[in-house]
């Protein structure tokens, strides 16, 4: 075993975590279900979703014979929705082309929905053991500021560089606790922001520490401008109840239930006779909702109105009623959740306040 691997390996074990609770297990679909939610995750964020996700499932079986809806609505609040649906969709697989056994190296793991190179490394070592390096967003931080790796490494060169760095420093054994260290010292120590270069065991050879650059690498991604989309949301009221209609499996918060959303240029009133077979009251306008998305930002504009008759067709085309309590257990976008919160008159059996009159408020179109 290198210097390297040497200095890790003994920080993470004097002053590494060891109390997360999907360490101390070899079983690779706890570890597999870890590895999943920490994507893009905090891990204070994912330990309470994790712990209720295993007591619903606490096996590939159940997750593979477990109904999508029940799958989301178990994920709701963790968000990147995409996950849960690969997780699901791996898990089928896994029992139909592998005979439920888990595959057991990098490559074949790699091949599963919703899993990278990094991940499938992370789960075949924790797992298998097999000697495979991983390079997540904590361990390119340590590898260009101990290394003095420059260049952003999303860039294709500078991560075929880290790729064959973090490569040549797998040890010869202790694979195990030298990826928890690679991930514990980027996590704690090594960090973004204000890196705790005092506490670091590479430090003496560091050469962000060195050069006294850690601020500047890694070097930061290059400055783009998100774009903006806008969409224009109906929070529709019957009786204490809200509609809510099933995303599409494709594009954003695939397959969560959702607010219905309108045309680009379509008529509120048409669209819910047309397409739910309801008629509207009137129409007020709630404040606008932001939110972020990795490559855009989402405007959400919604229209609060009362139905005044409520079609058959919604239940058809996949849409329910849903009260305040029957919320909690539903697979919603975040944001759409928070507006729901919020929203005065929804219930389990109240009738909802008719929405005030206020400037800029729709009129209703007479039929």
């Amino acid at each position: 075993m290198d210097d390297f691997a040497r200095r890790l390996v003994r920080w993470q074990r004097a002053a590494g975590r060891h109390d997360l609770p999907w360490q101390g297990t070899r079983d690779p679909y706890r570890i597999w279900v870890a590895e999943v939610m920490l994507q893009q995750t905090r891990v204070d964020a994912v330990i309470p979703f994790y712990r209720r996700f295993l007591s619903r499932f606490p096996d590939l079986a159940s997750l593979a014979q477990a109904p999508l809806d029940k799958v989301l609505g178990l994920w709701s609040g963790l968000g990147y929705y995409a996950r849960a649906r690969n997780l699901h969709e791996a898990a089928r697989r896994i029992v139909e082309q592998h005979g439920g056994r888990f595959p057991r190296d990098a490559g074949s793991i790699a091949a599963l929905p919703g899993l990278g190179r990094s991940s499938a490394a992370a789960i075949a070592a924790f797992a298998f053991g097999s000697r495979v390096a991983i390079l997540d967003g904590n361990v390119r931080r340590v590898l260009c500021r101990a290394f003095g790796v420059e260049g952003f490494p999303g860039r294709p060169d500078v991560e075929r560089r880290l790729w064959s760095l973090a490569e040549r420093l797998v040890p010869a054994r202790g694979i195990r606790v030298y990826t928890q260290a690679l991930m514990d010292l980027g996590a704690t120590v090594c960090t973004r922001a204000r890196p705790a270069c005092g506490r670091c065991p590479l430090v003496s050879g560091c050469a962000a520490a060195i050069e006294r650059r850690t601020h500047e690498l890694p070097a930061p991604r290059p400055a783009a401008r998100l774009p903006e989309r806008t969409s224009r949301m109906l929070v529709l009221l019957d009786h204490g109840r809200v509609l809510l209609e099933r995303r599409p499996p494709a594009g954003i918060w695939g397959g969560l239930l959702s607010l219905p959303e309108l045309p680009e240029d379509g008529s509120p009133e048409a669209f819910c006779v047309e397409r739910l077979g309801c008629e509207l009251g009137e129409l007020e306008r709630l404040p606008a909702i932001r939110h972020g998305f990795t490559h855009f930002r989402l405007v959400i504009e919604p229209l609060l109105c009362l139905v005044r008759t409520r079609g058959m067709r919604c239940a058809q085309d996949g849409c329910v009623w849903l009260s305040r309590g029957e919320l909690a257990a539903a697979a919603l976008p975040a944001p759409v959740r928070r507006l729901l919160e919020t929203l005065p008159g929804l219930s389990s059996g109240a009738a909802p306040r008719r929405p005030r009159r206020l400037p800029g408020s729709v009129p209703r179109q007479a039929h």
